[in-house]
């Protein structure tokens, strides 16, 4: 973790965040708390994927509960280690398999966000297909001892692109593939910018019709829904022989298929990600890795979650011996339990400090405050089963917001007061919402 306090932009970005409730994308070493235990079972799998094998995992926890978080963290970690990360969040647009191309949009946002360390915010694909050419380049002009571009200097560098195209055309639609490669690199040496443009989109998914493809790549193949995971795969592929470790993919809000009403597509999702885990316990995935978020129930309802298809349910259903506090860390699922009160205590201590950083002030509350803080946010009814770490930190920023804009008060004054309303406790109606 880093200790030098971060800049105002990244700290910007992470109070905005927390206080809205969602995972900033950059900055989060600075934030990082606990989780030691998963993250290290997530940093022994990206090595696995280095070594070219493949890894599979559920992360699960409760709303809040900092699974995205955790996500993020390993994204950007992935990142920082040399590896593509793809990552989208499903939604009711976005599934692994539907009958109106929901499965495709998957793929688009998985592809439109693929980032990698010097590309962290997503679009990195030209990037890639640049530095795999340039990594070609590079390696023949220094082996041939030459630093002009001659005839036989562009016969090797095909001879080099071969090989790496035969590698490929073994998979499924591998062939297709590696001649939208091969398109690319002649596109780039003719400083074709129109055709690299096609072939970007066709790498995309953004071809709706064969034709429209043959017409303008003379490739008779477009990616859809019945083929995007097995393009990933030889993408996993391609990203290491274009310099990478290998690739992380990243889904999240697994409770979008959970919510499928229609009993046969919510199967036909399950039997898609039977299809990925089997292929990644069975060796036939190389290079890649699949983390994939998702609740409790999500998983464990045994009418619409993951546990409701039988084959995945006895992969995943957790052994005898797992208990919650000897959890199996090399289980498929890893499931968040609550951050201590001393790791929170650690969190909104840093939090102070940035928020003091971001406004240039310097924050009068003190040890006490943030004791009293946390005990009156763990003594609220149901603290104990349902509260969250998002809950606590959007309250501790709304505190530090206020404690700044009323300088003539203290914490205290707020909290015990009943001045200071939680907003799990706001009541805008004659009745509090309740479920059953």
């Amino acid at each position: 973790m880093k200790n030098k306090t971060p800049p105002k932009r990244i700290t910007s970005t992470i109070i905005n965040a927390l206080k809205g409730g969602v995972v900033p994308r950059i900055g989060l070493e600075y934030i990082t708390v606990g989780r030691d235990a998963e993250i290290n079972a997530l940093l022994h799998d990206i090595d696995i994927i280095s070594d070219g094998g493949a890894a599979f995992r559920f992360i699960v926890g409760k709303y809040g509960s900092g699974k995205s978080f955790l996500l993020q963290t390993i994204r950007n970690y992935a990142t920082e280690k040399g590896f593509v990360v793809v990552d989208c969040d499903l939604s009711p647009e976005r599934r692994f398999v539907g009958t109106k191309g929901q499965g495709l949009a998957t793929y688009k946002e998985l592809i439109k966000n693929m980032s990698t360390k010097t590309k962290p915010d997503g679009g990195a694909l030209p990037l890639i297909l640049e530095r795999w050419i340039s990594g070609i380049r590079s390696r023949v002009m220094l082996e041939s001892g030459s630093r002009e571009e001659t005839g036989e200097f562009t016969e090797q560098v095909e001879k080099e692109i071969f090989k790496v195209i035969n590698s490929l055309e073994g998979m499924v639609n591998g062939f297709e593939f590696a001649k939208a490669v091969m398109l690319y690199y002649r596109a780039y040496n003719q400083s074709d910018d129109r055709m690299k443009s096609n072939i970007i989109r066709w790498f995309r998914g953004e071809y709706h019709t064969k034709t429209e493809a043959k017409n303008e790549l003379d490739i008779n193949f477009i990616v859809g829904d019945d083929n995007w995971y097995d393009f990933l795969k030889i993408f996993a592929l391609f990203v290491v022989h274009a310099g990478y470790k290998g690739m992380l993919i990243i889904v999240d809000e697994l409770v979008n298929i959970f919510k499928i009403a229609h009993t046969i597509t919510r199967q036909n999702n399950y039997e898609k990600i039977l299809t990925m885990y089997n292929d990644v316990l069975q060796g036939k995935a190389r290079h890649i890795g699949f983390l994939i978020g998702g609740t409790p129930q999500s998983i464990e309802d045994k009418y619409k979650g993951v546990f409701s298809y039988e084959a995945l349910r006895s992969r995943l259903a957790a052994g005898r011996y797992a208990m919650e506090d000897a959890k199996d860390m090399l289980a498929p699922i890893i499931r968040l339990s609550m951050l201590t009160h001393e790791e929170m205590y650690v969190l909104i201590e840093k939090l102070v400090v940035m928020h003091g950083q971001l406004f240039d002030y310097t924050p009068r509350i003190r040890h006490e405050d943030l004791v009293a803080f946390l005990t009156e946010e763990y003594n609220r009814v149901g603290a104990s089963t349902h509260i969250t770490p998002r809950e606590i930190i959007r309250d501790f920023i709304e505190l530090l917001n206020i404690l700044y804009q009323n300088p003539d008060k203290d914490a205290a004054s707020f909290l015990g007061s009943g001045e200071y309303v939680t907003v799990p406790d706001r009541i805008e109606d004659e009745f509090a919402e309740f479920e059953i």
